[in-house]
This record gives C-alpha cells, sequence and structure tokens, in this order.
C-alpha cells in the first residue's frame, strides 16, 4: 500500500461520508414535508434507481457486472452485502432521522468502527491498544450525554432513535467488512450495484412500493434525486473504492465527516437544535473513533505477517 494509494483511500471515504451526511439532511427534510413519506419506501426508490444506474454504468465501461454470479462465492458475498449490509446502514439509518434528526442519527451511527475494531478482535486476533480501550470509554461517555443528557435516571432521546441507530451502526461495519473481499476483483460498480439492487428488490417483496400511494411536489423530487445520485450512487461508489486502498478501520474513521456535515447542514438549513451535551457528546464520540486510527498500521503490519506466515 503506498502512500498515494492511503491519500487516495482517504480522501475518497471523506468525500463519501460527507456526502451521506448531505443526504441525510435531504431525507429528514423529505419527513419533515411529506409526512406520508415512509423510510422503508424512501430505502427501496434510492436503492433500486441507485443500484440499476451503477450496473448499467457498469456496463457501458466494461465491467461485465454479471460475471460475478458465475462464482458462487462472490454471488453469496453480493447478496449478504445487500441484505445484511445496505439495507441496515440505509433503512435503520432513515428510520432513525426519520424518527429523530440527522446529527444524532449519524452520530449514533458512528459507533460502527467499534464494532469493526471487536470483529477484529475476536476473528482477526487484533488485540485493543490502550488508546482503543481510551477510545470505546470515551464513546460509551459520549453516547450517555446524548442519550441522557446527563440526567442518568431518565433518557433525553426516544428509545427508538437508539434502537434504529444502533442497528445502523452495526451496519456500517457489516457494510464495510462484507465486500472488502470481492471488490478488488468486480470493481466498486459491479458490487455496489448488486448490493444495491438485491437490497431494494429484497424490501419490495417485504413490502411493495407501489401500493404506497404519496402525492411528490417538485421540490420534493429534486431532493429525491440528490438523495439518489449524491447521497446514494457517488458515496457509495467512492467508499466502496476506498476499501481497496485503505483498511475498514480506517474508511470508517473518514465517517466523522458524516455527523459534522449533518450537523452543520441541519443548523443551517432545518434549524434543527442540539443541546451542550449533544455537541459534547458528539465531539467525544468523534475523538474517540479517530483515536482507533492510531492503531491501523499496527493491525495492518499484523495481518500482513500472518498472511506471509500462513502461505510460507
Amino acid at each position: 500500500m503506498t502512500q498515494q494509494n492511503h491519500l487516495r483511500g482517504v480522501l475518497l471515504a471523506s468525500s463519501a461520508c460527507i456526502l451521506w451526511g448531505i443526504s441525510g439532511v435531504a431525507a429528514s427534510t423529505l419527513f419533515i414535508n411529506n409526512p406520508h413519506l415512509t423510510a422503508m419506501w424512501l430505502t427501496q426508490v434510492r436503492m433500486i434507481s441507485a443500484g440499476l444506474i451503477l450496473l448499467v454504468w457498469g456496463m457501458v465501461a466494461g465491467k461485465h457486472p454479471f460475471k460475478i454470479w458465475h462464482h458462487r462465492h462472490a454471488a453469496w458475498t453480493a447478496v449478504s452485502y445487500g441484505l445484511l449490509g445496505l439495507i441496515p446502514v440505509q433503512l435503520c439509518y432513515f428510520e432513525a432521522v426519520r424518527v429523530g434528526n440527522a446529527p444524532i442519527a449519524t452520530i449514533i451511527q458512528f459507533l460502527g468502527p467499534f464494532i469493526i475494531s471487536i470483529y477484529y478482535f475476536l476473528f482477526k486476533h487484533v488485540t485493543p491498544g490502550r488508546i482503543e480501550l481510551i477510545g470505546m470509554i470515551m464513546a460509551f461517555i459520549g453516547t450517555l450525554l446524548i442519550v441522557t443528557h446527563g440526567h442518568l435516571n431518565s433518557l433525553a432521546i426516544s428509545p427508538v432513535i437508539l434502537f434504529w441507530g444502533g442497528l445502523s451502526a452495526i451496519g456500517v461495519a457489516t457494510n464495510t467488512l462484507i465486500p472488502r473481499t470481492i471488490l478488488p476483483k468486480y470493481g466498486a460498480l459491479t458490487v455496489t450495484g448488486w448490493g444495491l439492487l438485491i437490497a431494494g428488490l429484497f424490501l419490495t417483496l417485504l413490502q411493495p412500493m407501489w401500493r404506497v400511494h404519496l402525492t411528490i411536489t417538485w421540490p420534493q423530487l429534486g431532493l429525491l434525486i440528490v438523495i439518489i445520485l449524491l447521497g446514494t450512487v457517488a458515496p457509495f461508489l467512492m467508499f466502496a473504492r476506498s476499501l481497496s486502498d485503505i483498511l475498514p478501520t480506517t474508511a470508517s474513521l473518514m465517517d466523522a465527516f458524516e455527523p459534522l456535515a449533518a450537523t452543520i447542514f441541519s443548523i443551517t438549513f432545518l434549524n434543527v437544535q442540539l443541546t451542550s451535551f449533544d455537541f459534547i457528546g458528539g465531539l467525544l464520540i468523534i475523538l474517540a473513533v479517530m483515536a482507533l486510527s492510531l492503531n491501523t498500521h499496527k493491525m495492518l503490519h499484523f495481518l500482513r505477517r500472518r498472511r506471509a506466515h500462513s502461505s510460507s
């Protein structure tokens, strides 16, 4: 991994997260202006539209997206990516935005990198360092401040927000880890395109979106297009591409830009009011996740050394 590739991966992942933050604010605006709009419907439209766009783009670019179905492992990985990665990271996040607001939803979702760290500890036997342990304590305190606003005997936010936000945090981990093995061979266009389409079609089987009767105004249609193109096609492609250059923990570290972007745009355009506890708690979580990056090179060296030892 060269320094140039690492920088490219960081820039791609951070830019993707900024666009996701903007997408969350756009979705929050839609939910406010159209009470009949559901997170399920918005996720279905977003996934199917974006998935088709990416797959057509892949065919035009000569990526041969259907080749992924010629290999059982790759096919199952694509299906798992869609169902276990993309559905929780999108549907659960939109549900948290709908019942709460974009900044709080993205801050809770930002706990995803710690789930990735736990995964590496349990399955890759990478022991958390002192910095990581301190980071976990900081993240716990930050989450506690957001959830209770300093009053430990009561909740300051709805348990429903915490539930959907927690599931979206798990989605961050699965969305990052699952497609990593097939991305180098099949590319981000193919993997992300099929993942989005599979996830969207699966949700449509559960609840057909054509049975939902909605009246969409032109401004709302514009926001929907922003969510599909700038909030889905571009960032998922950029984030998936970044995983070829950087570790999942490093990529998820860039998620810091998502709550920052969501907070700035929500305060500016939606007049969302956040308390000092929200700001302090969010800052603690962001700093805690940043601490994970200090162990990135150690983890990469360990995995490479173990891989070299197993192949010798």
